[in-house]
């Protein structure tokens, strides 16, 4: 939910006697809940908009990340950067970001003061463009290390409590460490970046099902795009699974055809939702993902949240029923609790899971396009069927 920050723009004290105030916003969640849920790491400090200001980077030590970014967020003039209000249009910037030489896997370097290039991950350029050109620079920009023609995208869609430089920055990384060939796009929905945003975080991902599903539809309608990856994170699967069900009963099953994977980490989704959910939607090829951990922190406060409702992010694939959901479905439910989380809320493992996926898909896993339930070995990256209980 929260990521690791580069210098204080709020305090925890202060941020206490905010929630004090705002309790009401919480339906009567117990104060101790929610000042566990700030204690934990990485949720104190924020990145400001001063990190997308420009900083030219001609380095040739330096690699490169292009991100499409498209948002309903409204832009904000005086700070340069989109806010938590809604806009009624989509917009789309073109990113161009450096990663520092020393870059270390799973981290993002902010700046802690001016930002160095040399140290941090830094925004070297920016330019708005008209969402008709949604994907096209990003394909041609991977022309040079690719085979001539289509060109793969993989769409980001940030969880609950993101504010957008969060989720440029998350994403930025996410390409760097994966050395992803796939044309970067973030979905940037208009997420309060509060932890007493929650209900307002909900109310935003309805309001922005129909503007992720333009996205889709002017992707797959692009002739140099070739197969459309959907990530989604914690809220953001939510997100995405409305997207595709709105799709299904809409009959645009050519856009949903024109998928490659649809993976849904830490899913903050209700389970019996979920369940109408893909009734509706139907088996994916390849099967849709779940990444999920019983011990994620994030989403048992989400369930306390939520009026005690087990999320989805937290089942157990050794459940019989856990089980007999992935094959009834044709999905796929991946246990991840092996792989090491960047902070104390359990709930950001996939971080560390870009750079075994792709080891996966290059060794051609047969079960990678099997439905089931599995336990994922992150060193040896390979699925291990689990047996149940």
């Amino acid at each position: 939910m929260c990521a690791h920050l580069p210098k204080p723009t709020s305090h925890v004290p202060e941020r206490i006697a905010d929630v004090a105030r705002q309790m009401g916003h919480l339906g009567g969640l117990p104060l101790l809940l929610v000042l566990t849920f700030l204690a934990l790491p990485g949720c104190a400090l924020r990145p400001g908009p001063e990190v997308l200001a420009v900083v030219p980077d001609e380095s040739s030590a330096a690699s490169f990340v292009t991100i499409d970014v498209v948002t309903n967020r409204r832009f904000d003039v005086m700070s340069h950067s989109y806010s938590d209000l809604r806009s009624h249009k989509l917009q789309l910037e073109r990113f161009k970001l450096s990663v520092p030489p020393s870059h270390q896997l799973t981290r993002i370097e902010w700046p802690k003061g001016d930002p160095d290039p040399a140290k941090n991950f830094v925004v070297t350029e920016r330019e708005i463009r008209p969402t008709s050109e949604l994907g096209t620079a990003s394909v041609a920009a991977g022309a040079v290390r690719l085979k001539p023609g289509k060109r793969d995208v993989v769409i980001f869609v940030h969880g609950y409590n993101y504010n957008f430089q969060e989720s440029l920055f998350r994403l930025a990384q996410l390409v760097a460490d994966g050395g992803l060939d796939d044309a970067p796009v973030l979905f940037a929905w208009p997420s309060a970046a509060s932890v007493t945003g929650y209900v307002a975080d909900r109310d935003a991902i309805t309001y922005s099902r129909d503007d992720l599903v333009h996205v889709l539809n002017t992707l797959a309608g692009q002739p140099q795009v070739g197969r459309i990856t959907l990530f989604g994170h914690s809220m953001g699967a939510m997100l995405v699974v409305e997207a595709l069900r709105q799709l299904r009963l809409t009959g645009q099953d050519r856009t949903i055809e024109r998928l490659g994977d649809v993976v849904l980490a830490a899913p903050d989704i209700d389970i019996d939702v979920f369940r109408r959910q893909i009734e509706i939607i139907g088996p994916l090829d390849p099967p849709l993902t779940l990444l999920v951990a019983p011990d994620d922190r994030a989403l048992t406060i989400s369930a306390r949240l939520t009026g005690s409702r087990s999320r989805l992010g937290t089942r157990d694939v050794q459940d019989p029923r856990v089980q007999a959901l992935a094959n009834t479905n044709g999905i796929r439910v991946i246990d991840i609790s092996d792989v090491s989380s960047p902070d104390a809320t359990m709930h950001s493992r996939f971080v560390g899971l870009v750079t075994v996926f792709p080891r996966m898909r290059g060794e051609r896993d047969p079960v990678l396009v099997q439905a089931g339930a599995f336990v994922l070995e992150p060193l040896a990256a390979v699925l291990i069927p689990a047996h149940p209980r």
